[in-house]
């Protein structure tokens, strides 16, 4: 098993005018220590479950710049893409803009959006749910079209483009892969089985991540799809402890879910910002889940 680092939370010492070197410390740390992947949040306000809105949040495709910029290896992406922030074509030029500049190293992480708050607050676009997946199955075939031979036409329901041209064209082959974030059973796997190279399910609970894997494995007979052609990643929280006092149940929970499936645990490191935390990660963790 893989492990991933997902950087969701930016207020640390030192404020605005520290926020780069960090980020950049904290990346270049995460990557000698073999971290895998490195994501942050598409979101313009802090989520609640980790400080309120008014704490800082970085807009994602720019910190994704700054980080393929100070990285070498790791692979890099959103958890996830917000589908309605940005139209499907931008959003096709940004992620092969960011697999051009990083060498090949660009995911793209895209889900139907939830945040209303923020929306509203910011102005963006933000129709019903019902809207926001018909908009999301349009956005996955659009990438698809932009990142292929052809320049034809697309015409749905929601968007129109007159010539799908993108050049450059992205340097993974044959295209950045695809990751939809979330776990919903009727719509969301569905689209995962017809359009993504991966999934992302929320494990805190590995027999029901588990359970939600053998949705997808429905799901990817209904569509005619390789059940095995799809990476199981699963979104997790790494709390080692002050002193490291979780790190053996982290190793188990990782194992648990390597158990039920999954080939890569991507999640936020508690107190990524604080000495100990990530090398404890590197040192105890990424070589454990390595022979799973």
């Amino acid at each position: 098993m893989k492990v991933g680092l997902h950087i969701s939370d930016f207020t640390w010492d030192g404020g605005a005018a520290q926020l780069a070197p960090r980020l950049a410390d904290i990346a270049q740390r995460a990557e000698r220590g073999g971290v895998d992947r490195i994501s942050v949040m598409d979101h313009v306000w802090q989520i609640g479950h980790i400080g309120p809105p008014e704490h800082e949040m970085l807009e994602a495709y720019t910190a994704l710049g700054w980080l393929a910029a100070k990285t070498e290896r790791v692979k890099l992406l959103t958890v996830v893409t917000a589908v309605v922030y940005r139209e499907p074509g931008l959003l096709a030029k940004a992620i092969t803009t960011l697999d051009v500049l990083s060498g090949g190293r660009a995911i793209l992480g895209l889900g139907a959006a939830w945040n209303e708050d923020e929306s509203r607050g910011l102005g963006l676009f933000f129709p019903p749910l019902k809207e926001r997946f018909e908009r999301l199955e349009e956005a996955l075939q659009i990438v698809k079209q932009m990142w292929s031979d052809s320049e034809k036409p697309y015409e749905g329901k929601h968007y129109q483009l007159a010539r799908t041209l993108n050049s450059p064209q992205a340097l993974s082959s044959p295209h950045p892969p695809i990751l939809i974030g979330g776990s919903g059973e009727k719509k969301t796997l569905r689209l995962v089985a017809q359009y993504a190279d991966s999934c992302n399910i929320f494990a805190h609970d590995p027999a029901e991540a588990a359970r939600k894997l053998d949705v997808l494995r429905q799901r990817c007979s209904e569509v005619g799809r390789d059940y095995d052609e799809i990476e199981k990643t699963a979104q997790v929280r790494f709390d080692l402890g002050a002193n490291g006092e979780n790190v053996n149940q982290t190793v188990e929970h990782l194992h648990a879910l390597a158990e039920a499936g999954f080939s890569q645990a991507h999640g936020t490191l508690l107190h990524v910002s604080e000495p100990g935390h990530l090398d404890r990660l590197a040192s105890d963790v990424i070589p454990a889940a390595a022979k799973f």
